[in-house]
């Protein structure tokens, strides 16, 4: 690897990570995303980015079915709720989101509006509920619009290991109002008590069971309900309970409800859903199919559904021509006991593919680095870059023998940076940039004046084949 990054014009440095591969501003890249962007040619704005554009724009105001809703609300008995996670941790949904939809209820002219909390202290600190209970109340007194209805920790309304006997206390907590009642004024101070009791009576945010803050606002017949959260997995049992029927007896099921999600929860869900999915076409793997090349993508076990599933748009779809090859991860517990994994393995196959000249496009994912890198086993990490080094020059070796031009990227940062400057582990992925080699052909990497990133690898790709690229793909050839 020494030796292509440092041979003039056959090395560029890229951009894995924040909103080059669709995260948010510095957040550190991933093998789903950086697979997903490579094979795609451009950027998909994961669900919080997307929304967040859209917050700042004005245009989630204007989504279709959130506007359904307000007309719904509206025209119906004036009543709508907005249920979800708030907090600012940004793993299920933001708080940020929430007050720009209650601002957008208030401007379509939804008479009433409720926020049901559900607390989270997960991906937050245990015990900052608090502030963020403050800070919707504030929000709601300073636009004069909206009540804090009820709130209920996330163990209890964001179960998805289907323990229903948990659904069950937050549904009737929001439904019948079933809970320890206070006052917008006192709500702040009754949740610092549960902080501080003792013993089983002690209650972080998480634990929260339920408390009625306002009991107009107990989810009736005929609601209009916005679940607000954008990951769909800890969602999906309150939302079918809801929308759909509970799964649990309980002496309350509002009529006519009309509910609506940020995401899409689940396939078979009916509800209208104000994000919808993305669904990239023309994928590198689906223009090569589409212009007759045969194409081979391989990896280990534990790198498989990245060269297949997420390589090709996040589509179970396997194209025509495409050859896929799995080779066995070792058994161990943790990687450091083999830091080499099966990168030998996943060479040869390599190696002789490329020998076969069956297939122009052929492509591997080689795990090492990133799996060994996790361990935090720095001499562990050192063995498996070495392992890797030795199958790139045996596929490099390949690509000179049978007229191949070699490519080489990584998905993210990883094993570059194993220890803090104290000298502790690191075990995480990391902001930098990566590298993008090229051996072999006649042709150079240009001087790239933008920020170059893992969107453009696949034009580069198609620019090298001969291939025009499809419209669809953002990212630009860097020869």
């Amino acid at each position: 690897m020494d030796e292509l990054c440092q041979t003039s014009g056959k090395f560029v440095s890229l951009d894995a990570s924040g909103l080059a591969v669709g995260l948010p501003e510095g957040l550190m890249g991933n093998s789903e995303v950086g697979h997903l962007t490579i094979g795609a040619g451009r950027a998909l704005y994961q669900s919080i980015v997307e929304i967040n554009f859209a917050v700042s724009d004005g245009s989630l105001w204007q989504k279709e079915a959130f506007v359904k809703a307000c007309e719904r609300a509206k025209s119906g008995n004036g009543r709508l709720h907005f249920l979800g996670l708030v907090s600012d941790g940004g793993v299920h949904s933001h708080i940020s989101h929430l007050f720009s939809l209650l601002e957008g209820a208030k401007s379509h002219g939804v008479p009433s509006a409720f926020v049901q909390f559900f607390a989270d202290g997960r991906d937050t600190s245990p015990t900052s509920g608090v502030t963020y209970i403050q800070q919707v109340l504030d929000h709601l007194a300073r636009n004069e619009y909206g009540s804090l209805a009820t709130i209920v920790g996330r163990y209890y309304a964001m179960d998805r290991d289907k323990r229903y006997e948990r659904i069950k206390i937050a549904y009737e907590g929001l439904v019948q109002g079933t809970g320890e009642s206070c006052t917008k004024e006192n709500v702040v101070q009754l949740v610092q008590s549960r902080y501080q009791k003792v013993g089983d009576e002690k209650q972080s945010d998480e634990f929260l069971t339920p408390i009625v803050v306002d009991s107009n606002g107990r989810i009736q017949d005929g609601d209009t309900l916005i679940f607000i959260d954008f990951r769909a997995d800890r969602m999906r049992e309150i939302v079918e309970a809801l929308g759909v029927k509970p799964q649990f007896e309980t002496s309350s099921v509002p009529k006519d409800l009309s509910v609506v999600t940020m995401s899409q929860y689940k396939e078979e869900f009916p509800f209208p859903v104000i994000f919808s999915p993305q669904e990239p076409f023309n994928v590198l793997a689906e223009w090569l199919s589409k212009n007759s090349i045969p194409q081979y993508h391989c990896a280990e076990t534990e790198k498989y559904a990245h060269v297949t599933f997420f390589f090709n748009g996040g589509k179970e779809l396997q194209y025509t021509g495409e050859e896929r090859c799995m080779v066995p991860s070792p058994k161990v517990a943790t990687y450091d006991l083999k830091p080499e994994m099966s990168v030998a393995g996943v060479a040869e196959k390599m190696v002789e593919t490329i020998g076969s000249r069956k297939y122009p496009f052929v492509m591997c994912n080689l795990a090492p680095p990133d799996m060994v890198g996790h361990t935090g086993v720095y001499e562990a990490a050192v063995e498996a870059c070495t392992h890797t080094d030795k199958a790139i020059k045996a596929m490099k070796d390949a690509c000179a023998k049978h007229d191949y031009v070699l490519l080489i990227t990584a998905d993210h940062g990883n094993a570059e940076v194993m220890k803090e400057p104290d000298g502790s582990p690191i075990t995480k992925h990391t902001t930098k940039r990566v590298p993008f080699c090229m051996f072999g052909g006649n042709r150079s990497f240009k001087s790239v004046s933008h920020n170059a990133s893992l969107q453009d690898v696949a034009p580069t790709v198609l620019d090298l084949m001969g291939i025009e690229k499809p419209t669809d793909m953002i990212g630009v050839t860097l020869l």
